[in-house]
């Protein structure tokens, strides 16, 4: 008898090669309705998994990450069953699940359309309706190659020939559906409750513009119809929040030909810009940085001594000067390390802290970019802390502190990632574990909350990510915080310590915003484009009720200016209620309405954006208010 431990600690016995179905059906009740798949000593299984050896067992619903995962990754079977039964000629790529969904990637001669969504979403239904079983078996590499061969299926040969030759290959069939899959996977199709296709878009057979270029079908799948609507919802809000959208509507910045993934920014964009860079500077001063300005072009040599030849040249771009090679930075680090090194330091200086408004080059491949959310040029709010190892602590808290300040302003929430070691590390076990060590001791002191997220450090020392939260409540990370023991000794940087010997600092490399550009993306998707009055580039327009006010109104307009209020009058020869809802479609934060009444007693009528008409103001009343809240940046 084999001894399974349950999530509750009881223990029970059950015959060798027992399945958990059978015992998922002994524990009856909501369990046996919600459950998934299961976790046997740390695995994911099916839930028709065969114990044959003492085990904890955990059972995983839609409301575990496991869970979720195996019901999207299902659903996606489901969408390349009903493509290969629709379209005998298509070739399958690959169709894992992400988050909120799942794609599947196809080679299919002819494009697919909106109609082919429909269809094919229609036959998803049926093969939900048959409620077929999801069967897991298994092939010798060169049986499977064979097997997937005689299918038709290249792109699944490729993957399995990459496989070592001893390897067994896991394989699911799915009624007449046959895949190449490690799983786990639903009992059966009839699991799926509620599923809805959404997008197409093409995407590099792995990723690589070398490759075909296949058509992926974007879906997703909940086990209530009702959770399903509730998703649309918000993908329907992040419609009309999409930042390009706005971007042109607003005149804010715009994407050309002439340079795929390098931003313009618009005189509108640019007052965004600015005030973003402003409120940098102005709470970098009070926080005790320096701001720098390092060259956009370096040598060769500076970035094969820094590392980021070896672990990120695939992105860089690249020129000669003098018959020698030089590079377009993609990161500033290396720059802030020279300046460093340009005098001797003493215990005394540490810490010191360098920021820079750095603009940097990154090679994306074409079928990445997206707005300015993704783009090959863009500008890190980067800051470099050199200090001592008995200062790093205090840093990294003061760091987590201003980046938690600065966050308040635009409203965001946060939850926090500790990112460790990657495969393309540089350094020693030891370095790399007390680095992640401080950083855990850290968020512990602090005691914030966070999600270990393995393998995703920088190649040069472990970080935390912030991951804000928006307005509709996606995600977005933007600030980090990395421990770097690497670069500085590297750099020969050193400092004289209290015993009048050379030491090498520890540095922090840390970014708030992350990308401005990026930043600048989320700011409009997470307001609307409706910016807070101290952002918004026209903080309030004037409208005059006729020709004969025109001149108060002008009047108004230069108060309000000598007040350093961004400000205009609407003369057109329009009514009032259209030059309102032009104000409105503007998101503009005030309209002061100008008439008779106004004039004679140097008043405005106040109209705020969202609050709608607040009535009469004195003008004087009225500009002291608007300055107090552009002063405290009032949301």
């Amino acid at each position: 008898m084999l001894k399974v431990t349950l999530r509750d600690n009881s223990v029970r016995e059950v015959p060798a090669e027992t399945r958990i179905t059978d015992i998922l059906n002994e524990l009856g009740g909501r369990l046996k309705k919600e459950a998934l798949a299961a976790v046997v000593n740390g695995v994911l299984v099916d839930l028709n998994y065969q114990l044959t050896e003492d085990a904890d067992l955990r059972f995983v619903t839609f409301a575990d990450d496991e869970g979720e995962d195996v019901y999207r990754h299902s659903s996606s079977h489901i969408l390349a069953a009903a493509v290969k039964r629709l379209y005998k000629d298509v070739k399958l790529g690959i169709g894992p699940a992400i988050k909120d969904g799942f794609y599947y990637d196809f080679d299919y001669a002819n494009s697919f359309g909106p109609d082919d969504l429909e269809r094919i979403e229609a036959e998803m239904l049926k093969i939900i309706k048959e409620d077929l079983p999801f069967e897991r078996f298994e092939l010798a590499r060169e049986e499977a190659v064979n097997y997937f061969s005689d299918l038709g299926e290249d792109y699944k040969v490729e993957l399995i020939r990459e496989l070592p030759a001893e390897a067994v290959i896991s394989c699911y069939r799915c009624g007449d559906f046959v895949d190449l899959c490690a799983g786990p996977h639903l009992p059966s199709t009839g699991k799926v409750k509620a599923i809805k296709l959404l997008n197409l878009a093409g995407a590099y057979w792995r990723g690589s513009e070398k490759n075909p270029m296949l058509q992926r079908i974007y879906g997703t799948s909940f086990p209530k119809k009702s959770l399903l609507e509730e998703y649309l919802k918000r993908v329907e809000e992040a419609k009309k929040r999409d930042h390009r959208k706005l971007g042109r509507e607003l005149d804010l910045f715009s994407i050309q030909d002439e340079g795929p993934g390098f931003p313009f920014l618009h005189p509108n964009g640019m007052i965004i810009r600015n005030e973003l860079e402003n409120y940098w500077r102005e709470e970098h001063q009070k926080a005790g940085y320096q701001e720098i300005k390092t060259p956009i072009i370096l040598n060769r040599a500076l970035w094969e001594q820094s590392g980021h030849w070896d672990h990120y040249k695939d992105n860089m771009y690249f020129t000669k000067i003098d018959d020698l090679d030089y590079a377009v930075k993609p990161m500033n680090c290396p720059g802030a390390m020279l300046i460093y090194k340009t005098k001797m330091r003493s215990y005394r200086d540490l810490p010191i802290r360098l920021g820079e408004l750095g603009l940097v080059h990154r090679h994306e491949l074409s079928g990445t970019l997206h707005g300015m959310m993704r783009v090959r040029s863009f500008t890190q709010d980067d800051a470099h802390i050199f200090m001592l190892p008995s200062q790093i602590k205090e840093e990294v808290k003061k760091v987590i502190a201003l980046t938690e300040k600065m966050y308040q302003t635009f409203g965001f929430d946060y939850h926090l990632e500790l990112s460790t070691r990657p495969e393309n590390s540089m350094g020693s076990d030891e370095m790399w574990e007390e680095a992640t060590n401080i950083l855990r001791e850290v968020l512990e002191e602090r005691g914030m909350p966070y999600v270990v997220n393995e393998g995703d450090g920088a190649f040069y020392g472990p970080k935390i990510d912030f991951h804000l939260t928006d307005s509709i409540g996606r995600t977005w990370q933007c600030g980090t915080v990395q421990l770097d023991f690497q670069m500085p000794s590297k750099f020969g940087l050193t400092y004289v310590g209290e015993d009048g010997q050379k030491h090498t600092p520890s540095a922090l490399h840390r970014v708030i915003y992350g990308s401005l550009e990026r930043f600048m993306a989320v700011l409009i998707e997470h307001f609307a484009g409706a910016f807070p009055l101290w952002m918004a580039p026209r903080q309030v327009v004037v409208l005059p009720i006729s020709e004969k006010h025109h001149a108060y109104a002008l009047s108004v307009v230069e108060r309000l200016q000598q007040a350093g209020v961004r400000v205009e009058a609407d003369l057109r020869n329009e009514k009032v209620g259209y030059k309102i809802r032009e104000a409105q479609l503007q998101k503009v934060p005030y309209m002061l309405v100008v008439g008779d009444k106004e004039m004679a007693e140097r008043q405005v009528s106040v109209r705020e954006r969202s609050a709608g008409d607040l009535g009469s103001q004195n003008l004087e009343a009225f500009v002291a208010k608007v300055q107090e809240e552009i002063a405290a940046k009032v949301r």
